[in-house]
């Protein structure tokens, strides 16, 4: 009885423990649905799959969009880096980014009173995206295709030599 009560003990605590470190980091992430982050409002990082970041407030970490945009309102603050693939970047009126700003695939639209501490990197052809992206799909086609070679020569039933 004493074995069960602390293992259901632990548990509790391990479970509280770790629920609140999650309600603290307050990272954002989603999947085809626009992440706003409003005035006022704290984050740790956002990342979004499939849509746009539009930050209002702060963000502790970095900002990563994935085939969308990312926003940078008037007077807003990202500790961290900006980075889109396959989108635009446009950073506003007195917006201070302490990181890096790297777009591949887009724009970068940068209002001149922008603060950006670190460097701004812009890979703004379509080339940049079929080499990231496209690339490594063919080189695992092909390796899929040498192994079912490889596999379907090694089982070929043997023919006899025909004199």
């Amino acid at each position: 009885m004493t074995v069960r009560a602390l293992l259901c003990t632990c548990l509790f605590f391990g479970l509280a423990l770790s629920t609140s470190a999650l309600a603290q980091s307050r990272d954002l992430t989603q999947v085809g649905h626009t992440i706003v982050i409003g005035t006022g409002q704290d984050v740790g990082d956002a990342t979004c799959f499939g849509c746009s970041i539009r930050v209002h407030g702060h963000v502790n970490g970095d900002v990563t969009s994935f085939g969308g945009s990312v926003t940078v309102d008037d007077q807003a603050q990202v500790d961290g880096d900006i980075t889109v693939f396959g989108g635009g970047i446009r950073i506003d009126h007195d917006v201070k980014v302490a990181g890096d700003v790297t777009v591949f695939g887009g724009q970068i639209h940068r209002d001149s009173t922008a603060s950006i501490g670190g460097d701004v990197t812009s890979f703004s052809s379509g080339g940049w995206i079929l080499l990231i992206f496209v690339l490594p799909l063919i080189l695992f086609g092909g390796f899929v295709t040498l192994v079912v070679w490889l596999i379907r020569r090694l089982l070929r039933p043997a023919m006899p030599a025909v004199a």
